[in-house]
C-alpha cells in the first residue's frame, strides 16, 4: 500500500496552491482539473490540516501532475535553443490568440518545455494527445484540463468547453504528440479553433508523424485538412538542421547546455556529451533522453 509522508503532502499542497496563481478560472474550475471536490480543495487552500482529505493514491496523482519530487536530483530547466523557441512562440499565439506548429527531432526538449510553460504561465494548459488519440477521450481530457465537467455528454462538454476557454483571459492550449491524434479527434481541432477565434491561442507539437499526417491528408484532398493547416499559419517550425555537420553541432550545443545545469561535477560532462552525440547505425543522433540516462548511470560514481 501506498503511504504518503506528512511533509510530502504539504509539498504537494503548496505546489497545488502555487499552481492556482497561474489560472484565472473560479476554485471549482481549477478543483476539476485535479478532479478534486471543490470542498476538499478549499480546506486544502484554508487549512494546514491536510490528514484525511484525500486517499494516498489521489496525493500520488498530483504530485505526478504537480510534478512534485521528493528526491534531492532534479532535472533543472536550462534554456536552451530550443527551449527559447518553444517560448517564443506559445507567448506570441497566447498574446495575439494565433495558432502554430511545431514539428522537429525526438528528444531535444519539446515536451519538456511545453510542460515547463504550462506549469508557469497564466492559463496555459498541456495536453499529451497520446493519452487522448480518439475524438471522445481528446474532447473529455481537454474539458478536465481547463477545468470543465467532462463527465457530461459530448455535446454539452464541447460547448461549455468553448465557452469556458472564450471566458478565460488569454488561454493558450498546447497539444503535444498531435500526430497520434485519429482522423475524427483531429478534426475537433479546427471546430475549437473557429469557437475560440481571436480568444484562445493553440500551439501544436510533434515529431515527423504529425508532419506526414498533415501533408498526406492535403495530398489526399481529405476532408479538413487543408482548412486546419490554414488556421495553424500554413508553416511548420523546426530548429534541428539538416546538414549533419551542422545537425551534430547543435546537438553538442543542446545536451552541453542541458548537462551544465544539472551536474555538479562536471569532470564527466564531455564524456557523456560525446556518447550522445555518436550516431547508431541508422544515423540518429541520441537527444537529451540519452544525455538523463548517462547522467544517472554516472551519478553513483561520483557526484553530480
Amino acid at each position: 500500500m501506498i503511504q504518503i509522508d506528512p511533509a510530502f503532502k504539504k509539498q504537494i499542497a503548496a505546489s497545488l496552491l502555487e499552481r492556482r496563481k497561474n489560472f484565472d478560472g473560479t476554485d471549482q474550475q481549477f478543483a476539476k482539473q485535479f478532479e478534486i471536490n471543490y470542498s476538499v480543495f478549499s480546506r486544502i487552500k484554508n487549512s494546514d490540516r491536510l490528514e484525511g482529505l484525500l486517499r494516498d493514491g489521489q496525493w500520488l496523482n498530483l504530485a505526478r501532475e504537480l510534478n512534485v519530487e521528493t528526491a534531492e536530483r532534479k532535472w533543472v530547466a536550462a534554456r536552451t535553443d530550443v527551449f527559447t523557441l518553444i517560448e517564443q512562440e506559445v507567448l506570441f499565439c497566447q498574446a495575439h490568440s494565433k495558432a502554430m506548429i511545431c514539428v522537429d527531432d525526438c528528444g531535444i526538449g519539446k515536451t519538456y518545455t511545453a510542460r515547463y510553460l504550462s506549469r508557469n504561465l497564466k492559463n496555459c494548459f498541456y495536453i499529451d494527445a497520446s493519452q487522448a488519440k480518439g475524438k471522445q477521450q481528446f474532447v473529455r481530457l481537454l474539458a478536465k484540463t481547463i477545468g470543465v465537467d467532462s463527465s457530461d455528454k459530448l455535446v454539452k462538454v464541447k460547448e461549455n468547453t468553448k465557452y469556458a476557454l472564450k471566458m478565460l483571459p488569454q488561454p493558450i492550449i498546447i497539444i503535444d504528440e498531435a500526430g497520434d491524434l485519429e482522423y475524427t479527434a483531429f478534426l475537433e481541432l479546427k471546430e475549437y479553433w473557429n469557437a475560440t477565434d481571436k480568444h484562445c491561442g493553440w500551439y501544436m507539437m510533434g515529431a515527423d508523424g504529425l508532419r506526414q499526417k498533415i501533408e498526406r491528408g492535403i495530398a489526399n484532398k481529405k476532408v479538413g485538412y487543408r482548412e486546419l493547416f490554414s488556421r495553424f499559419s500554413e508553416r511548420y517550425t523546426t530548429i534541428v538542421p539538416l546538414d549533419r555537420h551542422e545537425k551534430t553541432a547543435f546537438y553538442r550545443k543542446l545536451i552541453t547546455d542541458v548537462l551544465s545545469v544539472n551536474m555538479k561535477n562536471k569532470v564527466r560532462m564531455n564524456e557523456i556529451v560525446k556518447k550522445c552525440i555518436t550516431t547508431d547505425d541508422s544515423g540518429n543522433i541520441g537527444g537529451l533522453r540519452r544525455a538523463e540516462s548517462l547522467l544517472i548511470l554516472a551519478s553513483p560514481q561520483q557526484e553530480q
